[in-house]
């Protein structure tokens, strides 16, 4: 009998090792050429990485049992918490959808009609597999193991050990739990070097981590770098190159940790409860998260609730837009158009401050402001400080209202006078029962104390850390002390919050006449206007271009200027401002006093080589910006040497870029309705009446690029009856160009474009690099022209190049 029970048992074991030996070998971590993953497969048709920490396959999320995202996630997780989306806002059908890794080296996912939702950029026979690896990373690699493609340099939400942040890198929210659209909320690498969180919702855009009151270096960052690269390492260690520095409460080797952006606007970092499975929060950028913009949308007001949960609240007047999703703010219950046209009166909300959007900012009385804000049709509502100088601010739109005793003013909400108030102060607000937008994950940032057996050893790492940290704070108290005004202001938080109130605003018409010697001295004159010489009353020299009559409507206007505001990048013109009063309409820029590119390209005063290549260096890089890291996707559309403008050490500054259109970044159907642009310099597509995207700033770059190599106007060259001057004599010039190149004599081809009044004097790897990137910018196929981003990084590798090749001649001279 025992010997049977035995023999049972033995056929048991042995079966259910079999079966498991089984399980085991269908977990791979690679996929070779050719192969494909399919959505009906399940958990048997997926990625493991080498230790079974992430699994990699389509993923189902929420009640909708149809649509699959394929991605990373952590296996061990209790909720298979995904670390990656490869097709975030293209979920494909829970059947006939596949990931395949084809054989022209392209990973795809493909949706069950056959549709590529998603591909990768490497067409090229040197890919061999794809393989997901233990830090979470699917790459794909050539038969010699180097790394082709990675998924962490195209991230979504989520940040993992030792995964870099870079420059060109975001790390965008869900939109909503049960999704994963990208939200509005993302953590970037600004264009000033300073890692930011931003809220960029649907209406408005605002910076609000570090502190926006106060400036960069107040905040403990610093600009003064240009690598922009961060990441945290295996004891929960996080810095950055602008001097971020922070750690997890648990901090030591051994736990899995992820930093995610959270839908609720908050930047948190997690360490996960290998038993439970569960995550536990261990750092996060706001303990207060009414300091998170865009939470209660438009109108709305953020408080504290008695039990510490942050609660949106509408002020009279007004009421919830959608009481299951606060962004969408609050709305008036009275005709707005009241405001202009019947007698208002303003009701003071205490403590209460609305970030952003002044119209105005100035010291002076209550009733002062009160009659100012009346007499402008635009404001809203004004906050009055009543710390250091009383100031005045008028509001032209409301949002990331913030209420808090620490705000020493008041908020006046200006209302129709037959509007009902509330009668006593406590009423003030219309509270909602609702508690603001919060993540999923309702959990509570651990103690040192807890996870006992994990912390014993940091015991007295953390009574060191403390009593330091404890040092540190008195000094730092003991300095804001001493930055203390006579006021009982600090210094830098009273510069800092002047410096982001004027940097960008309205001019009146008088000013700007005043400013300009009633338009005395005449810059240049373009399709859009003209452009005239001021200087304001700063100090500052300006120029002041004057538009045509195209640019009506003062809404419109006000908001598209208050985005381009925003805009500041070293080789973009700086605009300082506008007017737009009655019918003019005038932009205030910077002046540049060495003039536009043409001036020194086709005349006699021309740019040496140096010159030129760090102005096509230059230009791609501001082009890049607008496109690609912007607040706002900007396509130029009228790129050319004449709104290239050059500083008294040739750096190039973009000018005009603010004419464009805006069009919402990653729409892939905007497009202009009106040609707008140069003959000569104009993509191909503006002719054929197809959409309009960032390529045709692509084109015109390639034309402007070209021309600084050959020193001409291509446009000018050949006219031939009957054609069309731009198109053949572009053609004519690319096709000359490819002749020389395919002939294979270098020294002889390179001679014969580049401008002959160099004599010979100029970098040769440079100019077959421009002259390269100028014909891949040119193609008539806009799908074939590269993006400004990769272009700046082709240019920056020439000139890595060129510094080692000189550094290596340096040393064979010296060892010689």
């Amino acid at each position: 009998m025992i010997k049977h029970q035995c023999t049972i048992m033995s056929s048991f074991v042995l079966a259910f090792l079999v079966f498991s030996s089984h399980q085991y070998s269908e977990a791979k971590s690679e996929l070779e050429r050719g192969d494909s993953l399919s959505v009906e497969g399940g958990e048997s048709d997926f990625l493991t990485s080498p230790h079974k920490t992430f699994t990699c396959g389509f993923y189902g999320l929420g009640n909708n049992n149809n649509a699959y995202w394929f991605a990373i996630w952590y296996t061990n997780s209790r909720d298979k918490t995904v670390t990656w989306v490869a097709n975030r806002d293209k979920p494909v059908n829970s059947q006939g959808s596949r990931l395949s890794l084809r054989k022209d080296g392209t990973m795809t996912v493909s949706d069950v009609d056959g549709t590529v939702v998603w591909v990768t950029d490497t067409i090229s026979d040197d890919v061999d597999r794809a393989e997901l690896l233990d830090t979470g990373n699917l790459v794909l690699r050539d038969p010699n193991g180097e790394i082709l493609w990675e998924s962490f340099s195209f991230p979504t939400d989520t940040l993992l050990p030792h995964q870099e942040i870079r420059k060109s890198y975001r790390f965008t929210s869900h939109l909503r739990n049960g999704s994963f659209e990208p939200g509005y909320y993302s953590f970037y690498f600004d264009s000033d070097n300073v890692l930011k969180l931003i809220y960029d919702g649907p209406q408005v855009s605002s910076i609000y981590w570090p502190n926006p009151r106060i400036d960069i270096y107040a905040n403990g960052r610093t600009s003064q770098n240009s690598s922009r690269i961060a990441s945290f390492d295996d004891m929960g260690m996080f810095s950055s190159t602008d001097f971020l520095r922070f750690y997890s409460t648990d901090m030591g080797a051994g736990i899995k940790r992820r930093m995610t952006m959270d839908i609720d606007g908050n930047l948190r970092m997690y360490s996960l409860n290998d038993s439970a499975g569960t995550w536990e929060i261990t750092w996060q950028a706001f303990q207060q998260t009414c300091d998170i913009h865009g939470k209660c949308g438009r109108f709305g007001i953020c408080d504290y609730s008695p039990d510490s949960q942050p609660r949106c609240s509408c002020p009279p007047g007004y009421v919830v837009a959608n009481s299951s999703d606060w962004r969408g703010g609050c709305r008036a219950v009275f005709n707005e158009t009241a405001l202009m046209a019947e007698p208002i009166k303003y009701l003071e909300i205490s403590q209460t401050d609305y970030y952003g959007f002044d119209l105005n900012n100035s010291q002076m009385s209550l009733e002062d402001c009160k009659a100012l804000c009346r007499e402008d049709d635009r404001c809203r509502a004004f906050t009055y400080r009543k710390i250091g100088e009383a100031k005045c601010y008028t509001k032209s739109v409301l949002y990331n209202g913030y209420r808090s005793p620490e705000f020493q003013g008041s908020t006046y909400l200006k209302l129709p006078r037959n509007l009902a108030l509330p009668e006593s102060n406590s009423a003030i607000l219309n509270h909602s029962d609702v508690v603001c937008p919060v993540i999923v994950e309702q959990v509570l940032a651990r103690s040192h104390y807890e996870r006992k057996t994990r912390k014993v050893r940091w015991v007295y790492l953390y009574s060191f850390c403390s009593a330091l940290g404890g040092i540190e704070a008195l000094v730092v108290v003991l300095g804001w002390w001493a930055l203390f005004s006579k006021h009982g202001i600090p210094a830098s938080l009273e510069n800092g919050y002047r410096m982001l109130s004027s940097q960008f605003r309205r001019f009146t018409y008088a000013e700007l006449k005043k400013a300009t010697k009633n338009f005395k001295v005449e810059l240049g004159r373009g399709g859009s206007g003209a452009v005239y010489k001021g200087g304001l009353e700063d100090g500052r020299a300006v120029a002041v271009k004057r538009l045509g009559d195209e640019f009506q409507g003062e809404e419109q206007f006000w908001a598209e200027m208050t985005t381009i505001g925003k805009i500041n990048h070293r080789n973009l013109v700086r605009m300082w401002g506008f007017c737009a009063e009655r019918k003019h309409r005038l932009l205030v820029y910077e002046y540049v006093e060495n003039s536009s590119l043409d001036k020194h390209i086709y005349t006699s005063n021309i740019l040496g080589w140096n010159e030129r290549f760090e102005v096509a260096l230059g230009t791609a890089k501001g082009l890049a910006y607008l496109h690609h890291e912007c607040l706002e996707w900007v396509i130029h559309c009228d790129v050319k040497p004449e709104n290239i403008l050059l500083t008294s050490d040739l750096e190039p500054k973009i000018a005009d870029f603010g004419l464009a259109k805006l069009a919402q970044r990653g729409d892939p159907g905007s497009y202009f309705t009106r040609i707008r642009g140069t003959k000569g310099y104009m993509a191909p597509e503006w002719a054929l009446n197809q959409p309009i995207t960032a390529k045709v700033d692509v084109y015109g770059y390639g034309v402007v690029i070209l021309e600084m190599v050959n020193g001409n106007r291509i446009s000018r060259w050949v006219e031939e009856e009957g054609d069309d001057p731009q198109e053949t004599n572009m053609k004519k010039f690319v096709v000359a160009v490819k002749g020389k190149i395919e002939s294979g004599e270098e020294e002889t081809w390179m001679d014969d474009i580049v401008d002959k009044r160099l004599e010979g004097k100029f970098n040769r790897s440079q100019a077959k690099t421009l002259i390269q990137v100028g014909l891949s910018c040119v193609e008539e196929n806009k799908n074939l022209r590269p993006t400004m981003a990769s272009v700046v990084q082709t240019l920056m590798e020439c000139v890595n190049e060129t510094a080692a090749l000189q550094i290596s001649d340096v040393s064979h001279v010296v060892n010689m």
